[in-house]
């Protein structure tokens, strides 16, 4: 079953869930059409390897992925930042992850040799690339300047 958010709508209260993967497009209540506010509640998408690759074709918005393993420590430590940048990121960049355990494939399609390792994509193309735990600034920075458009150096 695909990973999704149970969230209330702010005009009916109604509970409404949204696929994880849906959560960037808008998603309106299933019960009062009213849109509803994800911001505080999104969440980082789990991909694997089956859907990496529909979903960063798929994608209208860019795309960081972060590449990490459960048992990492810098992975674990970095998780929460992860989290917050796609909150404070959303519709703007897309925020996923993919554990290189369980989805060897996509890690070495992409070369991934260590974790973490942070991929960010436009077109379903790589723009730039961090490897191992950026500082939250830094990470900001480069986030923002993929949803402004502009391509940083790697």
């Amino acid at each position: 079953m695909e990973a999704a958010v149970i969230v209330g709508c702010g005009r009916c209260g109604t509970k409404n869930r949204i696929p994880e993967k849906r959560q960037h497009e808008g998603p309106r209540c299933g019960k009062c059409g009213e849109i509803i506010d994800l911001a505080a509640q999104v969440v980082p998408v789990e991909l694997g390897d089956q859907d990496l690759q529909y979903f960063l074709a798929g994608s209208r918005l860019p795309v960081l992925v972060d590449f990490y393993s459960p048992d990492c420590g810098p992975c674990r430590a970095l998780a929460p930042v992860i989290e917050t940048m796609a909150r404070r990121f959303f519709r703007k960049v897309v925020v996923a992850k993919i554990n290189t355990r369980r989805h060897p494939n996509s890690a070495a399609r992409y070369g991934i040799r260590g974790v973490p390792t942070l991929l960010f994509f436009r077109d379903g193309k790589v723009l730039d690339q961090v490897v191992g735990a950026p500082p939250e600034p830094l990470l900001a920075e480069k986030l923002g300047r993929l949803a402004a458009g502009v391509q940083s150096g790697r």
